[in-house]
C-alpha cells in the first residue's frame, strides 16, 4: 500500500444536537443515497464531483464526501450536512487528481453519525481503497461472519510467526454495511482490487450501486437485481458514473447507458473494461419512479416525469370525482397532479406554497410555533382555494401525519371539499433494500383500510392508484420491478430476526 494514502476528514465528530420536528410534519421516506464517480485526466475532478453531488442532494441530506486520487495517494474529505455546507472552495482545492468518487448519505444501515459518512477509506494489499455505496445489503450476518473468519485467520498467522496470541477483534470504523464491504475487499488475498471485487461481489445480497477506486482505477458495480439505478456517461476526455442521469447532465456528460445489473466496470488509462460477476435477475425499485428519483432523470429509457404524469392520468381514470381544481402537495406530487388534471379536464392550480428552505434545523421553535406544524413548510393560497372543491394529489402516504395536518389546514383556509388522491398504492410493508420507511407498525395502511384512512385524515374521499395502474405507468414489465413495499412480495431474501413476515417472490 502507498503509505501516503490518507483520510482527510472535514472535522472531528461533533456532539449531536437534538431537534424536535414541528407537529404535523413527518419525515418523508428516506431517499437512500447518491453516488458519483469520475475519471478525467486534466479536469478538476473534485469540482465535477461536487456538482454531481449537488444534483443528487435529494437522495441524501445527512452527510456528503469526496475522495480524489492523483495517481499516488487518495485524499478524502467528508462531513455531516448538505453538500453546500460541507464543502468550501478551499476544500475542493485540497483534492487534486484525475479520479474522484462522491457520496450523499441518508442512513438506512448504521447510525446517522460522522463515522458513517462516506466515501469510506481503507487499506488493501494492493493500495488504498475509497468506496461509496447506495443501497442496503440483506446478508450482513453472513458477511460479518466472513469478516470475522478473515480476522481469525490473520490472528493465527501472526501467532504462528511470532509465538504470541492476539486477542483483538476485527475493527471497522463505522456501523454501516458500506464499511463491511470496504473491510472485506481490503482483506482479500487476490492480486488486485479488480480480482478482489470479482470474488466478493457475487457474495453480496440485497441492493448495491457502488463507486470505488484505488490510486489508479475507477470502478462501478451494480447488484444483479438492478434495485438502485446507476448510469454511465462520457466526457470529452473521460468517463462519469452516477446514481441518476440528471447528475450526468449537470457536469456536461453525455449519457451512454445504464450500468447493467451484475456488471463491474473498471476505468483507467487503458480505457473502459466491463465484466459480469452475476447473472441479471431484474427487480428495479418502483418507488424510484414514484418518489425517489428526480423528475428529469431517466430510468430504463423513460423519464421519471413522464411516468409520474401517467400515474396521475391513470389515477384520474380509476378514481374520478367532481371538483373545481386539482392541486399538488409540493414538490413530488406535481407531475401526477398535472396528469390527473389533463385526464379529468379539471383545471390544475396552485393551492399551496412551499418554503424551499425548510429542512433540518437545530434552532428550536417555541411551543406556539410548533403548534403551527405544517405551516412551517406549506402555506395555503386562500384566495385560490376558498369555497372550492379540491382534489389534492400526493405521491404516497406513510404514517398519515402530513396529510392529516394538510387536510385540516386546507379546511381552515376555506376549502369546501377535499378529495385526496395518491399516485401509489397503500404502503403496507417496510423496505430492506435502501429506503428508510417507517416500521410496519407505524404504516397507516397496515392497520386501516382505505375508508378508515380517509376518516383518519378527515378527507371527503380518498383514492389510491392500483398496483397494476402504477406499474403500467412505468412501462416496465411487472416481473422486472420490486413492489415489496406495496405488495409484500420480496424479490431478495432478507437475513435476521423478525423477517418471518416477509415472503419472497418466485
Amino acid at each position: 500500500m502507498n503509505l501516503s494514502s490518507v483520510a482527510r476528514d472535514a472535522s472531528a465528530p461533533t456532539p449531536s444536537q437534538s431537534s424536535e420536528r414541528p407537529e404535523g410534519l413527518e419525515p418523508p421516506p428516506g431517499e437512500e443515497c447518491g453516488v458519483f464517480g469520475v475519471w478525467a485526466p486534466g479536469e478538476e475532478v473534485a469540482r465535477l464531483t461536487y456538482f454531481g453531488l449537488y444534483a443528487l442532494q435529494h437522495r441524501g441530506q445527512e452527510s456528503a464526501g469526496v475522495a480524489a486520487s492523483n495517481g499516488q495517494q487518495i485524499l478524502v474529505y467528508r462531513d455531516m450536512g448538505l453538500v453546500s455546507s460541507v464543502f468550501r472552495e478551499s476544500d475542493l482545492e485540497t483534492l487534486p487528481g484525475h479520479i474522484a468518487i462522491g457520496h450523499t448519505r441518508y442512513s438506512t444501515a448504521g447510525a446517522s453519525s460522522w463515522e458513517n459518512a462516506q466515501p469510506t477509506l481503507g487499506p488493501t494489499p494492493f493500495g488504498a481503497l475509497a468506496l461509496a455505496h447506495n443501497g442496503n445489503l440483506t446478508n450482513v450476518e453472513t458477511l460479518e461472519a466472513m469478516a470475522e473468519d478473515v480476522h481469525a485467520n490473520h490472528q493465527q498467522t501472526v501467532a504462528r510467526a511470532t509465538n504470541k496470541t492476539l486477542r483483538t477483534r476485527g475493527h471497522r470504523d463505522s456501523s454501516s454495511d458500506t464499511s463491511l464491504i470496504t473491510k472485506l475487499l481490503g482483506s482479500s488475498e487476490k492480486a488486485s482490487l479488480h480480482d478482489a471485487a470479482m470474488e466478493l461481489l457475487p457474495s453480496l445480497e440485497g441492493a448495491f450501486s457502488l463507486t470505488f477506486m484505488d490510486e489508479g482505477t475507477l470502478y462501478a458495480a451494480r447488484d444483479r437485481h438492478g434495485v438502485r439505478p446507476l448510469s454511465l456517461g462520457r466526457l470529452e476526455n473521460g468517463w462519469v458514473v452516477a446514481s441518476e442521469t440528471a447528475a450526468l447532465d449537470i457536469v456536461g456528460a453525455t449519457f451512454v447507458r445504464e450500468v447493467e445489473p451484475g456488471e463491474l466496470i473498471a476505468i483507467d488509462e487503458d480505457g473502459l473494461r466491463s465484466e459480469r460477476f452475476a447473472e441479471k435477475k431484474l427487480a428495479q425499485c418502483v418507488f424510484e419512479y414514484v418518489y425517489v428519483a428526480r423528475p428529469d432523470s431517466v430510468l430504463a429509457g423513460r423519464t421519471v416525469h413522464a411516468a409520474r404524469a401517467e400515474m396521475g392520468r391513470v389515477l384520474a381514470r380509476e378514481h374520478p370525482v367532481d371538483a373545481d381544481m386539482v392541486i399538488a402537495t409540493p414538490e413530488s406530487g406535481v407531475p401526477a397532479a398535472v396528469g390527473y388534471a389533463e385526464e379529468s379536464g379539471i383545471p390544475f392550480g396552485q393551492g399551496l406554497m412551499k418554503n424551499a428552505y425548510v429542512g433540518r434545523t437545530f434552532i428550536q421553535p417555541t411551543q406556539s410555533l410548533r403548534q403551527l406544524g405544517i405551516r412551517l413548510k406549506l402555506n395555503p393560497l386562500r384566495e385560490n382555494i376558498e369555497g372550492k372543491r379540491l382534489i389534492v394529489v400526493d405521491d404516497s402516504i406513510v404514517r398519515g401525519n402530513t396529510q392529516r395536518a394538510l387536510v385540516k389546514m386546507l379546511r381552515a383556509a376555506g376549502a369546501k371539499e377535499i378529495h385526496v388522491r395518491i399516485s401509489s398504492p397503500p404502503v403496507k410493508w417496510p423496505c430492506f433494500y435502501g429506503i428508510d420507511f417507517a416500521s410496519r407498525a407505524e404504516l397507516i395502511a397496515n392497520g386501516l383500510d382505505v375508508e378508515e384512512i380517509c376518516q383518519n385524515l378527515g378527507a371527503d374521499s380518498l383514492g389510491y392508484i392500483s398496483l397494476d395502474g402504477m406499474i403500467s405507468a412505468t412501462r416496465q414489465p411487472r416481473e422486472d420491478l420490486c413492489t415489496a413495499c406495496f405488495s409484500g412480495s420480496y424479490p431478495i431474501p432478507v437475513e435476521g430476526p423478525g423477517m418471518e413476515f416477509t415472503h419472497t417472490r418466485t
